[in-house]
């Protein structure tokens, strides 16, 4: 299953920036920068990590719950979706 595209374009957004805020951290720490000030930018990137996987999760589930509605594939069991957020937790 695939993620739809409103969600992946926001999920893109949010790797992305992501992305930049990792490569901020790495050039803090070659430049010596306050250990608060390194934290508080990796615990930023952390957070954008998260909210893209869950954003992805969010997705899937609702298409995954249309598709079992449809009778298109059978339904997430409740092991599985717990598994999926547990991964991110």
């Amino acid at each position: 299953m695939t993620v739809d595209e409103g969600a992946s374009r926001e999920v893109l957004n949010r790797l992305r920036r992501a992305q930049g805020q990792l490569t901020a951290v790495i050039s803090m720490i070659e430049a010596g920068r306050d250990c608060k000030d390194v934290v508080t930018q990796l615990a930023a990137v952390s957070r954008a990590l998260d909210r893209a996987g869950f954003k992805i999760v969010a997705s899937n589930m609702r298409q995954c719950m249309s598709a079992a509605a449809n009778g298109d594939t059978a339904p997430l069991s409740e092991a599985e979706l717990e598994k999926l957020f547990l991964s991110l937790a």
